[in-house]
């Protein structure tokens, strides 16, 4: 009997023992949170230092304290876990960017960002991973079989352009900026399809109807993913728009708009979509409606705890990827031959910058064939800002590698070793090297006065507009008409009208059956939401 007590008394005690090391390190990894917070506030006025740069490099630093104090027998806090960044962490970055866009310059260029995000992200996949087969066998990597490269070219296609945005202002280059950020948003959904798409198909049975049946496949998942999240963010317009909820409390109102975009991503995964699209698309349609129907308190409140959500987001996952670059147990087994995991590493970021430069440069010549006026063309100069933004690898690489190459986060193969740490090594360099030379290339590139007078041009515009809240008029946002310019435009009356103004033909079309259909059912831009009316306000009606 005491024999038994003893020993429920020292798996207590175990249990106690490690509920306590898991409060020691959440205490600590909030507390290096701040730190990544000041820190990016008193680096504020050297933007080549972004809060990636500042967050991967307090990461790091913690990482050789944390192995100095074990002994080298780890460096990281907490065990990485693709679940925990692609169903807690994620989901608010994207659905803040499809909140916060500038929706005109997006759906203007919606086609030229389609062009990058999509098929530029399968021939980036393409040279990657027929260069990677080519190469790595040539080099004694033996031990991967296709699918793994075929996972490689998708977890090395996929772009991670925090940093460039950190140091881009949708308001002064709001062309490159849409460019760059929403071509962001379509390749990471690009990815994780092929990504996942590449586990569920038999490689070992490859015929010509696989191709059409994975063309198939991504265009069902493109498709149906943005139209859940347009349906959930109707949903919610429609339900907040019908019950008032802000009659009562406006803390009901933030919480459903979160809760529901939440729910759009968690769709999505149940039904095997892409959740990143979802979410992006569901902030959209939110900002455009749902928005609109809250009370002013939550317009704000709202605002600012998406932003805030994403921010921490961001900083915890480089936080994380700092740490977890030093995490020993990976780099032994490549300890006996570090030549080969440099050699990997630099031959996987030739194989980026060539696979970017094949899709870059062709699809911008492209587009700018569709193009009349010479300011929407994409310039020489813009086009190597925007090849440029997307050589950063980031957390989503990390994921990806993780889930191909690791089981639970570890691994026991010399092969797998060599591609996790060459993927934390080049998120390394690629995060830090081109992320610091991003704001020289653009300041060389792009000439402070242009940016300053495309600023000026901007602000005369608005200022000269009936509205001058950004957030007012969604879809006009950059545009270079004002409301009543707009009204003034000549309706479409044929298809020559469509064919020869195509932005302002289907903007004119979208406006008419926004106003006279969407808005009365789904409210949205001038509908006035009832007050809340406090109790005390209640009895001095009466």
């Amino acid at each position: 009997m005491s024999f038994e007590i003893s020993n429920v008394l020292s798996k207590m005690k175990m249990l106690y023992m490690s509920d306590h090391g898991s409060v020691v390190s959440m205490n600590i990894f909030v507390a290096l949170l701040c730190a990544c917070i000041v820190l990016g506030h008193l680096l504020e006025e050297y933007r080549w230092i972004n809060e990636s740069i500042t967050a991967l490099s307090i990461g790091l630093c913690t990482g050789v304290i944390i192995l100095m104090f074990s002994g080298g027998k780890s460096s990281h806090l907490l065990v990485f876990s693709e679940d925990l960044f692609f169903i807690y962490l994620l989901p608010p970055i994207i659905f803040n960017a499809g909140f916060q866009v500038k929706k005109k310059q997006f759906f203007v260029n919606f086609i030229t960002i389609v062009m990058f995000g999509a098929v530029g992200t399968l021939i980036c996949w393409t040279i990657i991973t027929f260069g990677a087969i080519q190469i790595f066998k040539r080099m004694g990597i033996h031990s991967l079989e296709l699918e793994d490269y075929l996972a490689i070219g998708a977890i090395f296609a996929a772009t991670d352009s925090v940093c460039t945005l950190q140091v881009l202002n949708q308001d002064e280059t709001p062309l490159l900026y849409s460019l760059v950020f929403g071509e962001g948003v379509v390749n990471d959904a690009t990815s994780v399809v092929l990504f996942n798409a590449i586990k569920s198909f038999d490689l070992n049975h490859i015929d010509p109807t696989v191709a059409l049946q994975f063309l198939g496949n991504f265009l069902y998942l493109f498709i149906a993913s943005t139209m859940l999240g347009v349906l959930t963010g109707l949903l919610s317009a429609y339900i907040i728009k019908k019950l008032y909820i802000g009659r009562h409390s406006t803390d009901r109102e933030v919480s459903l708009m979160m809760l529901m975009a939440y729910l759009s991503y968690m769709l999505a995964e149940l039904c095997y979509l892409s959740g990143i699209l979802t979410v992006f698309f569901c902030g959209i349609v939110m900002s455009h409606y749902t928005w609109h129907n809250v009370t002013e308190s939550s317009r704000t409140t709202t605002k600012h705890s998406f932003a805030t959500l994403s921010f921490v987001a961001e900083t915890f996952i480089f936080l994380y990827v700092g740490m977890d670059a030093l995490d020993i147990e990976k780099w032994r087994f490549v300890s006996d031959s570090p030549g080969t995991s440099i050699a990997v590493s630099s031959v996987l970021l030739g194989l980026i910058l060539t696979g970017r430069a094949a899709f870059i440069f062709p699809l911008s010549f492209l587009s700018n064939l569709t193009k009349k006026s010479p300011n929407e063309k994409i310039s020489f100069r813009q086009q190597v800002i925007i090849w440029w933004a997307g050589l950063m690898r980031g957390a989503v690489s990390i994921a990806l590698a993780y889930n191909q190459f690791t089981m639970s986060g570890y691994t026991q193969q010399r092969s797998s070793a060599i591609m996790i740490t060459s993927t934390i090594t080049v998120v390394l360099f690629s995060t830090v090297v081109f992320g610091m030379m991003t704001k020289p290339l653009i300041r060389f590139l792009v000439p402070h006065s242009k940016r300053k007078n495309s600023m000026q041009n901007i602000n005369d515009q608005v200022s000269s507009s009936p509205t001058t809240s950004s957030m007012n008029v969604p879809l006009l946002e950059n545009s270079l008409y004002s409301e009543a310019d707009i009204d003034e435009l000549q309706r479409p009356s044929s298809l020559r009208d469509l064919l020869s103004t195509p932005t302002h033909t289907v903007h004119c079309l979208w406006r008419k059956f926004d106003n006279g259909f969407m808005r009365p059912v789904f409210g949205g831009r001038g509908f006035v939401p009832i007050a809340p009316i406090s109790p005390t306000q209640t009895n001095n009606l009466f």
